[in-house]
């Protein structure tokens, strides 16, 4: 591994940088979060029309860049130093890879370039509040999560042909808004069990999608209702059986590897905001960063961010390379971005405990992606019982 970056991909981060510094402040932030999509318009079109974002690690037959998930991780990382909302996880990151993946070669073709644009954003919908489970992050991913043929769920039916959904997801990222869903229903009842994937279009006939109070305001959530929704079959009419668990788990493991440098970069952003605050306040005449105990919780904030951003690189490069660790670098910088928030609501005394602070945003990031992803403790249990590192409660050597 070359843990040296390339120009082309230090000129993603410069420009990304500027580009937030200077239009995605946190007043910007929370007046994006208040709007009907939950994010700036105008600047998810810079981040998708100047910038490509959407389509980094697409391929360019398709519209995309072509680059590979370093590349788009690399620009997580950045809108996650900024916590800017925009619907560049549920697209880019969840729903294109699937389509890329087990769509139809003219899904493919009509799909794919106008996900790469920005000008159709999409989104995963998994019934309940299943989606670390659906993307085999805390758990096997092939059991019974999508409806398992009885009542709850959401249900597929093939009527004269035409197949159909009935059922209800909640927690959808950016589902209130996306033009295109990707719904996962169950199908075939005991005989013939299964989860498959399928295309709902916005405006659908039975479609409801109402948007949810989320702890993290900077990830909409929506909980969608499907009254007997004709929908669209994500892949051949007659699939020869598609592994639709394994592309879910195969999505899950770069979806964990981009969602450790986002998380990185918020928890390096909160540690930079702490410093700067700590030079600045002053107790007993002196600045409070010049004293031991403050200057020792610091510095186990900065190993900790540190070693969650190696662990979130390592994890990025790996998803080319047949290696499977998004999971554990996912833990380790949600459990970092959740120390630095902390600390910066702690040093930054009673200004910090105002629910208006900044750094109550960091926070909220850190446990909203540990209650939509995670949480930690599950995240690393299931990778060491994948990797099958104990065996009978002793070390398996």
């Amino acid at each position: 591994m070359d843990a040296r970056f390339t120009a082309e991909q230090d000129e993603i981060r410069r420009t990304l940088r500027e580009l937030l510094l200077k239009r995605c402040g946190p007043e910007e932030v929370r007046a994006a979060v208040r709007t009907p999509a939950g994010y700036d318009s105008d600047l998810w079109e810079a981040l998708a029309g100047q910038l490509g974002l959407p389509g980094l690690a697409l391929p360019e037959a398709y519209g995309g860049v072509g680059c590979s998930v370093t590349e788009l991780a690399l620009a997580c990382e950045e809108s996650g130093r900024a916590l800017a909302p925009s619907p560049l996880l549920s697209t880019a990151v969840l729903a294109a890879p699937l389509i890329l993946a087990l769509g139809s070669a003219s899904q493919r073709a009509g799909l794919l370039p106008r996900l790469a644009s920005g000008g159709l954003t999409a989104a995963l919908a998994v019934p309940g509040a299943g989606l670390a489970t659906a993307l085999g992050l805390v758990g096997d991913n092939r059991g019974d999560w999508a409806g398992g043929g009885r009542a709850g769920g959401v249900q597929a039916r093939r009527v004269e042909g035409v197949w159909r959904l009935y059922g209800q997801a909640a927690q959808v990222l950016d589902g209130h808004s996306a033009g295109l869903l990707v719904v996962a229903a169950h199908t075939g009842g005991f005989a013939r069990s299964r989860t498959l994937l399928f295309l709902v279009r916005e405006g659908a006939e039975g479609l409801v999608r109402v948007r949810q109070t989320s702890l993290d305001e900077t990830r909409p959530q929506a909980r969608i209702e499907l009254r007997d929704v004709e929908a669209e079959l994500l892949g051949e009419d007659d699939p020869d059986e598609p592994d639709v668990p394994g592309a879910l788990a195969a999505v899950g493991d770069t979806a964990a590897a981009v969602l450790a440098t986002e998380a990185v970069g918020a928890a390096d952003r909160a540690l930079e905001r702490t410093v700067e605050y700590v030079r600045q306040r002053e107790q007993f005449g002196r600045a409070i960063g010049s004293f031991q105990a403050v200057k020792h919780r610091l510095a186990d904030v900065y190993v900790a961010v540190q070693a969650a951003r190696s662990a979130a690189y390592y994890a990025a490069w790996a998803t080319a390379h047949g290696e499977h660790v998004g999971g554990l670098a996912l833990a380790q910088a949600l459990e970092s971005l959740r120390t630095a928030s902390s600390e910066g609501i702690q040093l930054h005394g009673g200004i910090g405990f105002t629910w208006e602070h900044e750094a109550h945003l960091y926070f909220k990031r850190a446990s909203g992606d540990e209650l939509l992803f995670g949480p930690v403790h599950r995240l690393r249990g299931y990778a060491a019982d994948a990797a099958r590192l104990f065996d009978g409660g002793e070390v398996t050597v």
